[in-house]
Formats: structure tokens, sequence, C-alpha cells
């Protein structure tokens, strides 16, 4: 559904553009109500500018105040080219950007003007859902993550995003409150299970444990998602958050390894935009000349994934670990930086998975028409990995 508001000059014939209106929207095929209440403007439903005439440049001014007010989303001017309604929203927009506001004029033939407009909503519907909500860092980012901390206040400033301290001991505490062999652990655990080795097989009522005191804090502290200090759980008490945070995730709750921030404020968007999980994963390896490049990671979203296996994790040899079997297609890399500065969007084919035992255990090969920005200007080790082509999206979300 669309809201529009329409802005037409007094020296046109009302009757003839109220004519060109229908027409002009009908052929657009969408769900739209005309609203003349300006005071609605940027509520639920996406907001559009519909200029119908030229000289409507004095009537947008003074509404801009209230417009920056009630949202933070771009201005979207519609025009359909008639009665100098284009000319007028390029008057527009030029005082849009010298005042520092974001804006696009949305013109061309209606299938681009539907299909721009599907986009738009897309990416406005998912700036929305980002607002207000909490995440948590369970532990502080693993010590080798020197290049990926986090702005608070810029996240917060720019997408209206909360994060949350916890302490590892925290976490612990959980843990300590929960029987050693959880009621329905090896169930939840799947049929994977069975052909798991004993050692991993032994591990699984302990890694539950780590997905239960996890699931708490996140009721606890009404978060829509963590990071999590992963590798000190080896030493505490000896297994990993690997089945943890598959699990998580794959219910719709963010969950990221290692504590690190800008790679969970990157599911996150990435979940807003597509509604789907993402596989968190560092470059293994890179073919510049080929253009592919090996990811993995020993947790993957399991339900991203079309099967999986359980095995240890791979540094510690301890604990479970997860080798899922990514489905293969379109695929896009995304990752932001900790004050979202900075971002990038490599679209990609995912060609093939594999399971070397020399490697954390979910292993996948990308093709990249360019792989020089891991080379050469990298945001961190770890990106995401999202099933489909989301490049331009991306880009808007964060433009």
């Amino acid at each position: 559904m669309l809201n529009i508001y329409t802005l037409t000059s007094a020296l046109h014939d009302e009757a003839a553009v109220a004519a060109v209106t229908r027409e002009f929207l009908g052929s657009i095929g969408l769900e739209y109500s005309i609203i003349d209440d300006w005071s609605y403007y940027g509520s639920d439903a996406l907001s559009i500018i519909y200029v119908r005439t030229g000289g409507t440049e004095g009537i947008f001014k003074p509404l801009l105040p209230q417009i920056l007010k009630a949202t933070s989303q771009p201005v979207y001017l519609l025009t359909s080219g008639k009665s100098n309604s284009l000319a007028a929203s390029m008057e527009i927009l030029s005082y849009l950007r010298q005042q520092g506001v974001k804006g696009e004029i949305i013109h061309g033939k209606p299938e681009y003007i539907r299909k721009r407009l599907l986009e738009i909503e897309t990416i406005e519907k998912a700036r929305k859902s980002l607002s207000g909500k909490r995440f948590g860092v369970v532990g502080k980012p693993s010590d080798w993550l020197i290049a990926s901390s986090a702005d608070h206040y810029a996240v917060s400033a720019r997408l209206g995003i909360t994060i949350k301290d916890i302490s590892m001991q925290e976490l612990l505490a959980e843990i300590d409150k929960l029987p050693e062999d959880p009621v329905g652990a090896r169930l939840a655990c799947g049929e994977a299970l069975f052909d798991a080795a004993q050692k991993v097989k032994d591990a699984a009522p302990g890694a539950y444990r780590i997905y239960m005191a996890l699931k708490s804090l996140v009721e606890k502290y009404s978060l829509d998602g963590l990071t999590l200090r992963c590798f000190d759980l080896l030493g505490a008490v000896q297994n990993t958050g690997c089945l943890a945070l598959a699990r998580l995730n794959s219910e719709g709750i963010v969950a990221t390894c290692e504590g690190d921030i800008p790679a969970m404020l990157s599911m996150a968007i990435s979940r807003a935009l597509t509604g789907v999980s993402g596989f968190q994963a560092n470059p293994s390896s890179i073919d510049p000349e080929t253009g592919e490049v090996l990811f993995a990671h020993c947790t993957v979203p399991l339900d991203m994934v079309t099967r999986y296996a359980f095995d240890t994790h791979f540094e510690s040899g301890i604990g479970m670990g997860i080798r899922g079997h990514v489905q293969e297609g379109p695929v896009t890399v995304f990752k932001v930086s900790g004050d979202l500065s900075r971002h990038v969007a490599l679209e990609g084919t995912l060609l093939r998975n594999q399971a070397k035992p020399d490697l954390c255990r979910t292993q996948v090969v990308l093709h990249l028409e360019d792989t020089s920005y891991f080379l050469t200007d990298p945001i961190g080790n770890h990106h995401i990995i999202i099933p489909g082509h989301w490049k331009s999206s991306l880009d808007a979300l964060l433009a």
C-alpha cells in the first residue's frame, strides 16, 4: 500500500489533472491511497509525493520541515512528466540536495515505476523494522578482531538500533542453572546427530545448554539478536556456541560469532531487507585470476542449508561444529563497518560446497567478478553471505 500526497498548482484545471492522475496511477498497478492530510506523512505505509504539475515548488518548500520531522526516509517524488511536473520535481530535488536531504525522482514507463516503487517499499520497510531493535554483545569482541569495534552512538543515530553489553559471566551463570543433559537436547540436534562421531554425540547436551542459556538472555533483555565471544566457552565449559548460533538464526534471532559487532549489524540489516538468514564466514583463500573465493566457518543457520552434519569445532577439536550444504546459485557478500560509514555488497554465484578436513566445517566456493576489495580495502575478515542478489537494495538502504 502506498500513501500518495499530491502537489498541484492552482493554475491548472483540477478536472483535467484528476483525469491524468487516475490514468497514470492506474497504469502503475499498485494499491494506493491519496492522502490530503500531510500530518499522516511518514506513517506505516510508504509515503510518496506525486508532483502532478509544474509551479509546485513553492507549495512544497514550507512542507519540508513537517516532512523531515515525520520521517528519516528519503523524499520520493513521483511524476508522470505531464504539465511540467518533471521540471518541478527537478527543482524540488535540487532544493532538497541543498538542504542536505536525500531524495529521488521516480519517473519512466509504468513498468519501471512499479518495479522501483516495490523496491523502495521493501527498503523502507527494512529501515523501519530496524529502528527500535535491541542487540546484545555477550562478552567482548574476540581479541583478534582489532578492526571490528562498533560506534554504539552512530548505530543508534543512523538506524535506531540499541546495543547492550552482557558479560560472559552472566551467560556462564545461565548455563550453570541448567541440567547437564537437558530434556530434548539430543532430539533437538536432529537426525544429523546419528551420523556424528561419539565425541560429537557426547558434546550435544552441553551444546544445547549453551543454546538454552543464550535463549534465556534473549528473553531477559528482549533482544532481537546477539553476538557471542564464543571461543571463551572452549575453556569455560569445554564446548562451543556453534549449535546455539545455528538454531537461533534459524528461529529469526540474529546470532553471530566471536563477538563481531559489525558482522552482527550486517546480518541484522540483511535479514531486515531480505527476510532470510545469512552465513557469517571469512575468506580462506582467493584466486584473483579466476574470481573464486573460498569462505568457511564452523556454524551456519540451519534454515539456509539443504542438509548438514555435525563435526568437532575445527580449531579446538572439541564441542560441536556444523558442516552445512548451502544451496548453489546467486548470492551477495555483504558487510558494514562498525560506525556504518562504509559497506560493501558484492554479487556473485555460489559454485559449490566442499568438506576439506583442514578448514572450518562449512565451506563454500563463490565466484565474484572482482576480488580486489578483499586484498586492498576489506571491512574486517567476517562477511555475510546472503542468498540472492541484493546489492542495489543494500546500497540504497545504506546510502
